[in-house]
C-alpha cells in the first residue's frame, strides 16, 4: 500500500522524475524485507558534476535494491523546499540533499529532522542545520594544492582575477579558504578583481572575465571556482586578444577535463564524483536502517593537468 502511495504522489509531482531501482515493488529480496525509498533533490541537472552524482546515486541504488525519487530545483532554493517536503509527505526513508544555494537551505534539513527522516547532505552543507552526514570533496585542501601549482607556473608573479560561486556556499567558501592559503606563499601575486557568479555558469564566467579584464587587462591569472566559469574566461581571454593568461578551475567535469587535455585550461580540481554518489546512497540506507555514519566524509580531489588527465577522462573517479 505504501508503495502505491508513493508513485501516486510522485505521479502528480511535475518537478519530480522517477527512478524505480531493481527487485520487486515494495520488497528487498529474499529476505522479504521493505524496500528503501530514498529522495534525492539535485540542485539542477543542468551541470555535469551533479548529473554524475545523480547516476551514481541510481547506480548504486539499483545494486542494492533501493528506489529513488529525483528531484530537480533547477538552481532554484524555493522550488527545493517544496520538493524536500513533497519528499516528506512521501515518508521516504532518507534524503540526499544538494542544497540548490545558500537561501532557505537550512529549511529543508529542519524539516526533514522534524519528520525523523535523516538527510545526507552532497556537496553543500548548510550552515546552522548541517545534515546527519556530509559527503564533498575536501576542496580547502585541494584548492590549496592548486594555487601553489599556479604560484609555481609563474614564478610567484602576476595579477589574479577569481570568478566565484554562489556566495556563502560551503563550496565557494571552503576554495576561497584554500586558495588564499595558497597566495599568502607568493607576494609577488596580486589579487585585482574578484566577482561572484549566481549560477556557476560559464556565461557568467564570461561575462565577469571579460569585465575584469576591461579593467585590469594585465590579469595574467584566473581561477573560476567550477570549470564552466574558467571556460568561460578562457573564451573572455581569447576574445580580448590576451596571451599568456593561466585559467584554472575546479570540478573536473567531462568539459573541464577536455579543455585542460587541449590546453584551454591550464589545470582543475578532478572531484570524485562517481564516489560521492555510491558513498551518498550507502549513507543514507544505513542512516535509514538506524546506524551511525561519521558528521563528515571528505574526499580528496585531484590536481588535474595535462600530464595525468587522459585516465579521468577515460573513467572518472
Amino acid at each position: 500500500m505504501f508503495r502505491k502511495i508513493a508513485v501516486a504522489a510522485v505521479a502528480v509531482a511535475a518537478t519530480f522524475s522517477l527512478a524505480a531501482c531493481g527487485g520487486n515493488a515494495g520488497t528487498g529480496g529474499a529476505s522479504g524485507e521493505k524496500q528503501k525509498t530514498v529522495g534525492l533533490a539535485v540542485a539542477n541537472q543542468q551541470a555535469d558534476f551533479f548529473n554524475q552524482i545523480r547516476q551514481s546515486v541510481e547506480a548504486a541504488a539499483k545494486a542494492q535494491n533501493v528506489k529513488v525519487v529525483v528531484a530537480d530545483a533547477k538552481g532554484d532554493s524555493n522550488t527545493q523546499v517544496s520538493q524536500i517536503q513533497d519528499f516528506i509527505t512521501q515518508q521516504v526513508d532518507a534524503i540526499i540533499y544538494i542544497p540548490a544555494g545558500a537561501t532557505a537551505a537550512t529549511v529543508p534539513v529542519r524539516a526533514a529532522k522534524s519528520a525523523n527522516i535523516p538527510i545526507v547532505a552532497v556537496d553543500r552543507n548548510p550552515e546552522g542545520a548541517p545534515g546527519d552526514t556530509f559527503i564533498a570533496t575536501d576542496s580547502v585542501g585541494a584548492a590549496k594544492t592548486l594555487g601553489e601549482w599556479v604560484g609555481k607556473q609563474v614564478d610567484g608573479k602576476g595579477q589574479l582575477g577569481v570568478i566565484q560561486g554562489q556566495i556563502g556556499t560551503t563550496p565557494e567558501v571552503a576554495r576561497d579558504t584554500g586558495f588564499k592559503e595558497a597566495m599568502s606563499q607568493f607576494s609577488g601575486i596580486k589579487e585585482v578583481a574578484r566577482q561572484a557568479s549566481q549560477q556557476w555558469a560559464q556565461d557568467e564566467g564570461y561575462q565577469l572575465a571579460t569585465d575584469m579584464l576591461q579593467a585590469n587587462p594585465s590579469i595574467n591569472i584566473f581561477f573560476g571556482r567550477a570549470d564552466a566559469l574558467a571556460l568561460g574566461a578562457a573564451q573572455a581571454v581569447r576574445n580580448a586578444g590576451v596571451k599568456g593568461v593561466t585559467i584554472v578551475g575546479f570540478d573536473g567535469d567531462k568539459a573541464g577535463l577536455e579543455a585542460v587535455k587541449n590546453g584551454t585550461l591550464a589545470a582543475t580540481i578532478t572531484q570524485p564524483t562517481q564516489g560521492m554518489g555510491k558513498l551518498a546512497l550507502e549513507s543514507a540506507v544505513k542512516l535509514a536502517n538506524g546506524e551511525k555514519v561519521p558528521a563528515e566524509q571528505l574526499q580528496e580531489g585531484v590536481l588535474t593537468t595535462k600530464d595525468n588527465v587522459d585516465p579521468f577522462i577515460t573513467k572518472h573517479p
